[in-house]
């Protein structure tokens, strides 16, 4: 089932996957189940061939457009549905810091392995980024920094949403971004790139 829309998921063909997408809705087909069986399912093999170099980052990316513009069509069907989404993330750039390229592509590749993503943007001061964990009623926050001079403004950030909002989860990420640094700052965890960001989000989650 979803056969046809996962191949065109993974050969980036954005109006092939809408149509087919409309089509499904058409004939009867739940909206959570076309998003975590055609779509989710999709991204999942998408994340495994990038791992086994058999797909490279611009293709990667566009198969996640594929799943974005499907996405757009099938969210407002279900926005009441339990089965919306993995989990909700709030993502944000730290205060100071102006770059979003980083941000917006692992928004986007989490978005289509099936998470809801609230995206505040970028130079996002800490009580903006708590009052959105407080509304949506998140656990997990993903703060990117791509400054060496920003980056210094993850700590403090940190250590609010861990004070204010027990339990919260808080990923990291950025070019200057390490493991020794996540880990140093009190990070819950740190991710390189796009893909490992979805391993990370399923472990904080789960």
């Amino acid at each position: 089932m979803f056969e046809d829309l996962q191949k065109a998921v993974l050969e980036g063909e954005g109006e092939e996957g809408l149509n087919l997408t409309r089509a499904y809705l058409d004939s009867g087909e739940k909206p959570e189940e076309i998003i975590r069986d055609g779509l989710v399912a999709a991204m999942n093999e998408v994340g495994k061939r990038f791992k086994a170099y058999e797909m490279y980052l611009p293709e990667v990316i566009m198969s996640a457009n594929v799943v974005k513009k499907s996405m757009q069509l099938l969210e407002p069907l279900i926005q009441e549905s339990d089965m919306l989404s993995m989990g909700k993330i709030i993502m944000a750039t730290v205060k100071g810091d102006l770059h979003d390229i980083g941000k917006n592509l692992v928004s986007m590749m989490l978005e289509g392995a099936g998470f809801q993503i609230i995206d505040l943007g970028v130079d996002v001061p800490v009580h903006r980024i708590i009052a959105a964990i407080e509304e949506n009623r998140a656990t997990v926050v993903g703060i990117s920094a791509l400054l060496t001079t920003t980056m210094m403004a993850l700590e403090p950030a940190i250590q609010q949403i861990h004070e204010k909002r027990p339990g919260t989860k808080v990923m990291v990420g950025g070019a200057p971004i390490t493991q020794e640094f996540a880990t140093k700052i009190g990070a819950d965890g740190f991710a390189p790139d796009a893909l490992r960001a979805i391993d990370l989000a399923k472990k904080l989650v789960g």
